[in-house]
């Protein structure tokens, strides 16, 4: 009989501490975002500024600790010399640049009023394509991004949030910090 109850104490005990690993709070954030970034055919490269979208989820464990796994898509054009190419005959071509950065990561945060400041460490990958020239090619690498922003309260579980981070990359062979800057909506729960 003590066994049994052994067991049973042992499960219930197992089953809390397993409760206490999932998050009680987070957010969800989606917005505009613009970063910097660069693209090539063959030897010849040049930046851009490019646009699109970011998205985050945070899952919080701590009341100021917290997981976020982050997704963007940036998408931007330059006109590059592309003399070296068979099917480029006017001596420039407009070359388009797509890259997706999927990072995940802690993030730390406090509030203060309306206001909840926050930095973030995130690690993960960026998949960049460009085309142009007559020809496409595309590159994946390990990417880190370093960063942080501020939301403002407006009402219970939304609030409006700017955020600034570098992303580090070393895509097509070329090593870059990029900067990023996103603002959007942030849904609480």
């Amino acid at each position: 009989m003590r066994n049994k109850w052994l067991f049973v104490f042992t499960i219930l005990a197992s089953c809390e501490l397993a409760a206490a690993q999932i998050p009680r709070s987070g957010n969800a954030f989606f917005g505009y975002s613009y970063a910097r970034g660069h693209v090539s055919t063959g030897t010849n490269q040049g930046g851009i500024n490019a646009n699109g979208w970011e998205g985050s989820v945070e899952g919080k464990f701590l009341p100021w600790l917290g997981v976020v796994a982050d997704l963007d898509w940036h998408y931007g054009d330059r006109r590059l010399n592309c003399t070296t190419s068979p099917t480029c005959t006017s001596g420039t071509a407009l070359t388009t640049g797509s890259r997706h950065n999927f990072l995940i990561g802690p993030r730390a945060s406090t509030s203060f009023g309306k206001y909840t400041p926050f930095a973030q460490l995130l690690f993960g990958a960026s998949l960049q394509t460009n085309s142009g020239a007559g020809s496409t090619n595309s590159d994946t690498a390990f990417a880190t991004a370093f960063g942080g922003g501020v939301d403002y309260k407006l009402l219970q579980g939304v609030a409006l949030r700017g955020q600034i981070d570098s992303i580090h990359s070393s895509l097509f062979g070329r090593g870059s910090n990029d900067l990023r800057i996103s603002t959007g909506v942030v849904f609480k729960f």
